[in-house]
C-alpha cells in the first residue's frame, strides 16, 4: 500500500499515542505491516507491504539505498544553487527528541539539496527546495538544513525562531522502488500541500 501520509499523526504508535497511520491501516486490512517511517509532522508518501516477502524485499531496497526518494521543503532565508550536506546525525541524549550533528560518529548522513523557488511567507525570505538523501538517519533532513543555517519552516524542534507557518513544511514528495514480485520499478509522487 502506498499512501498520503498527513502531517501530525504518527507512522506508528507512539509509547503513549496509539493512533498512528499503522494502526489505522490495520483497522482496515489485518495484513498491513510496516517498511519505513515518517516523522509525524512529516506529510507525504509512505508505504506498508501486504506479505512479508514483500516487506522483507523492499525494506531491503531501503537498506542497500536501491530506492530513489525526494522530499520538498520551505525553509529559512534565500538559497541559491544546489549542493551536498555530508555530516554525520546522532540522537542527542541529553536533549530527547532532538538529534545533532556529531563529524566524529562513524555512520554517514548525506543530503543532496537543490533550490525550486525563492519566495516569502509573511514578509520573510524563504526558499523551497528538493531535498535528497542519501542516506536516512532519523531527523536528517531537519538537522542537515538547521546545520546550514537554512532550518524548516514550521520546525517547532530546529526552528523556534523560524515558524511563519502552522506546520512542518516537509514532505515526501516522490518515491521509486522495484516491484518485489515482478521487479518492474514503480514510481510515485504525492502533490506537495504547502
Amino acid at each position: 500500500m502506498v499512501i498520503n501520509k498527513p502531517a501530525g499523526i504518527l507512522s506508528v504508535p507512539g509509547k503513549d499515542i496509539a493512533d498512528s497511520v499503522q494502526t489505522r491501516l490495520l483497522a482496515v486490512e489485518p495484513k498491513t505491516l510496516l517498511i519505513h517511517r515518517l516523522d509525524r509532522d512529516t506529510s507525504g508518501i509512505l508505504v506498508f507491504a501486504l506479505s512479508r516477502l514483500g516487506q522483507n524485499k523492499i525494506s531491503r531496497q531501503f537498506q542497500d539505498r536501491e530506492t530513489t526518494k525526494t522530499y520538498q521543503a520551505v525553509v529559512a532565508g534565500h538559497l541559491t544553487g544546489q549542493g551536498t550536506i555530508d555530516i554525520p546525525v546522532i540522537y542527542d541524549p541529553e536533549h530527547p527528541p532532538l538529534h545533532i550533528v556529531d563529524p566524529n560518529h562513524n555512520k554517514p548522513a548525506i543530503t543532496q539539496w537543490e533550490v525550486v523557488e525563492n519566495f516569502e511567507i509573511n514578509g520573510h525570505a524563504v526558499t523551497r527546495v528538493k531535498l535528497t538523501p542519501v542516506t536516512g538517519r532519523a531527523h536528517q533532513l531537519r538537522v542537515h538544513m538547521q546545520y546550514l543555517g537554512h532550518p524548516i519552516m514550521g520546525d517547532t524542534l530546529y526552528a523556534q525562531d523560524f515558524l511563519y507557518t502552522d506546520r512542518l513544511c516537509l514532505h515526501a514528495h516522490q518515491l521509486s522502488f522495484a516491484h518485489p514480485q515482478t521487479a518492474q520499478m514503480l514510481h510515485f509522487e504525492c502533490d506537495v500541500p504547502f
